[in-house]
């Protein structure tokens, strides 16, 4: 689960944060407005490129018009997911 903020200012990967039952996000944001899907497709980008898979294999799978957002990742594991937001972990 990744919490996106828009609008931004830069296209990064912040941290990592604990949810209030303890389940790990991490915290993004993007340059681009939420408006016609460009910040979710800016989200989509920064994932693939952390990840290095093509952008086409990063959606937003959860989460179109809300902050907290789902995304599933083509060609990768559960096993990398935690292990690439386990470092970003601040807790």
């Amino acid at each position: 689960m990744v919490r996106l903020t828009p609008s931004g200012g830069f296209d990064r990967i912040d941290s990592a944060a604990r949810d209030p039952e303890g389940k790990l996000y991490l915290k993004a944001r993007v340059r681009a407005a939420p408006e016609d899907g460009a910040a979710n497709a800016a989200l989509e980008a920064l994932v693939a490129k952390a990840f290095g898979v093509a952008k086409g294999k990063v959606s937003v799978a959860r989460g179109h018009k809300a902050r907290l957002k789902t995304l599933e990742i083509d060609g990768v594991g559960d096993a990398e997911v935690a292990a690439f937001v386990a470092r970003f972990d601040e807790a």
